[in-house]
């Protein structure tokens, strides 16, 4: 589902919700509403605690704070690309 207004990530640890296991999570640009209560700076210095608040808004399964918390460095950097360039106007 990647285009200028979505990316797919595609998790190099996979989530276990359940019995279920989710190799890769929908990302879409956010609406100003949803960066309500996030600085954006924040988001555009790559700040964790941001992420934490962002991710369960534009994320498809949404993930959950505390799965937000629990991610792997590499699978949180590949979120934080897909925003990148969510956010970048030249797409």
């Amino acid at each position: 589902m990647s285009n200028k207004t979505n990316r797919t990530v595609t998790l190099r640890t996979p989530l276990e919700v359940g019995s279920k296991k989710i190799n890769s999570i929908d990302v879409r640009e956010p609406k100003a509403g949803e960066l309500r209560g996030i600085k954006l700076l924040d988001v555009l210095q790559l700040d964790v605690v941001a992420y934490e608040m962002l991710l369960p808004r534009i994320t498809e399964p949404a993930l959950t704070v505390e799965q937000v918390r629990g991610l792997p460095l590499p699978d949180v950097l590949l979120f934080m690309d897909a925003v990148g360039n969510l956010l970048n106007p030249e797409g």
